[in-house]
C-alpha cells in the first residue's frame, strides 16, 4: 500500500504537519529547513519514515507490511518494550509497538525556529487495563522524536516506574535501515566484542572479523558495545552513524533468503535491501524502583562515507 494516502490537518507551510493515515491514525511529520523529513505514527510511537534533503528514504519498510493495528508495521523504527524477543505471556517484542500512543499535551509538537533548534514531537504511552493483566506494572513511557536542521534523527525514551513495587524490562529501538545491497554493507565498531547468537540458542561468541559483513542469516546481540558505531554502504557511498546512550547492547539482524520466505509481511527478496541495527538493553534487564526513571537515547546520521570518521568521535547530543 502506498505511503502517500494522508489527509492534512495542519498548515503544511508551518513545516510541521499532523496527518492521518488510511486507518484514521494520526502521524506527525517533522521537517528541517534544508528539506529533510521524518514521520512518526501514534500507532506504536513508530518512526515510519526518515528522508534526506533529496527526498530519499533512509528507513526500510517492507512492500508487504501490514498497516493496521494491533500489529506493528514491518519496518521503520519500532519501540520494543517491556521486552525484546519472545517469552512468557507478553507479545513478541512487547506491547508498546502495538498500542496507540497520545501526543503529550504538556510538550506539544514544535517546529524549527530561527535559532536552528530541532523540530520534535513528544508522545506518551500508559498501560491499559488489558496491559496490566499481562504485565502488572504501572509506567509512563515518554518518547521524544527530533529532527535537526541537518537531518539527524534523534529518539529519547524516558520510562518511569509509577508502581508501588520494582519492575524490570528489556528495550530496543528496532531499526530497519535501507541499504543498496546487503552484500556490500559492513558494520564498524563491533569488532572484538562478545555477542549472543540467537541462531545458536543464545550461545556466546567473540566477533573475529575486522568488520561485520553479511553472507547469510544473522541474528546477534553484541553486548557492552561502544556508544558510536557505523554502517557503511559501499554502493550508496554513504554511511549511517549510530550514537546511543543508556543502551549497552546492539542487535544485528538480517533474515536472509530462507527465513524471508516464511514471513508473510516481508518480501522474498527484500532481505537484500534492509539491515536491522538496534540500540538495545537486552542482555541485562533494567530494573526501576518506585519513582525511578530510565532514559535511553538514539541518534542516527546519514553522512558521506568519506566524512564518516569525522562523525565517530561526536557524543550523542539529544
Amino acid at each position: 500500500m502506498s505511503m502517500g494516502h494522508f489527509t492534512n490537518s495542519a498548515d503544511p507551510r508551518s513545516g510541521l504537519e499532523v496527518v492521518r493515515d488510511w486507518n484514521g491514525i494520526a502521524q506527525v511529520v517533522l521537517r528541517s529547513p534544508k528539506g529533510h523529513s521524518a514521520r512518526v505514527s501514534l500507532h506504536g510511537g513508530q518512526v515510519v519514515s526518515w528522508k534526506n534533503d533529496r527526498g530519499e528514504e533512509l528507513l526500510f519498510t517492507s512492500s508487504k507490511a501490514v498497516f493496521k493495528p494491533p500489529y506493528a508495521m514491518r519496518g521503520g523504527i519500532q519501540m520494543c518494550f517491556p521486552q525484546f524477543g519472545n517469552s512468557g505471556t507478553l507479545e513478541r517484542h512487547g506491547f508498546a509497538r502495538n498500542r496507540i500512543w497520545i501526543i503529550d499535551d504538556e510538550h506539544p509538537p514544535t517546529n524549527h525556529n530561527g535559532n536552528g533548534s530541532k523540530a520534535f514531537v513528544n508522545l506518551l504511552l500508559k498501560p491499559s487495563e488489558d496491559d496490566l493483566k499481562c504485565w502488572p506494572h504501572c509506567f509512563e513511557f515518554r518518547l521524544r522524536v527530533s529532527l535537526s536542521k541537518d537531518g539527524d534523527l534523534s529518539l529519547k525514551s524516558r520510562i518511569r516506574n509509577v508502581n508501588g513495587k520494582p519492575f524490570s524490562f528489556s528495550f530496543a529501538y528496532h531499526t530497519y535501515l535501507s541499504v543498496s545491497d546487503i552484500s556490500e554493507v559492513r558494520i564498524e565498531g563491533l569488532e572484538t566484542l562478545d555477542y549472543l547468537d540467537n541462531l545458536s540458542q543464545r550461545e556466546r561468541f567473540t566477533e573475529q572479523g575486522d568488520a561485520i559483513t553479511f553472507e547469510s542469516e544473522v541474528d546477534r546481540v553484541y553486548v557492552s558495545s561502544p556508544n558510536v558505531i557505523a554502517v557503511l554502504d559501499h554502493e550508496k557511498k554513504h554511511s549511517f552513524v549510530i550514537r546511543k546512550d543508556g543502551l549497552p547492547d546492539v542487535v544485528v539482524w538480517n533474515p536472509w533468503e530462507k527465513k524471508s520466505k516464511t514471513m508473510v509481511d516481508f518480501g522474498d527478496e527484500e532481505y537484500k535491501q534492509m539491515l536491522c541495527v538496534d540500540a538495545a538493553a537486552v542482555e541485562r534487564a533494567i530494573t526501576l524502583k518506585p519513582g525511578e526513571e530510565w532514559t535511553g537515547k538514539l541518534e542516527l546520521s546519514a553522512v558521506s562515507s568519506t566524512n564518516c570518521s569525522d562523525h565517530l568521535d561526536h557524543p550523542v547530543s539529544i
